[in-house]
């Protein structure tokens, strides 16, 4: 598929301070990664700690936080993990359902899908 990237703009909840960046499209990753130092600057502080599964099998703890996520013009919140210091901003699949996203493979853009709303019988 190859993989493309995306500016999007990260928050503190309050929308008071914004700081742009370059996330690489990972529908592999469940959330928004981004370096804990480009939190920190903005105020975010961690709300508690998640497991997750890393591509050698193994598993790693990081803090993870809530943001305002701001792409094309249009906010939500999200929950973005603490990366390392110098950590590439990954977007994974959970922002990409909040704001209504899929992936155009041979575009490389973001395009809109409709949501699912249907019951398990």
């Amino acid at each position: 598929m190859g993989t493309f990237s995306v500016s999007v703009e990260v928050g503190d909840l309050s929308g008071s301070g914004y700081v742009a960046v370059d996330a690489l499209v990972d529908t592999g990753a469940t959330y928004l990664v981004v370096g804990r130092e480009v939190l920190h600057s903005l105020g975010v502080r961690p709300t508690e700690r998640r497991r997750f599964a890393v591509a050698d099998g193994g598993e790693i703890t990081y803090d993870v936080g809530n943001v305002s996520l701001r792409l094309d013009g249009r906010d939500h919140p999200v929950l973005a993990v603490f990366g390392e210091e110098g950590t590439r901003p990954l977007l994974g699949s959970v922002p990409l359902e909040v704001f209504g996203l899929g992936i155009d493979p041979v575009r490389q853009r973001l395009v809109p899908v409709a949501g699912l709303l249907m019951a398990v019988r």
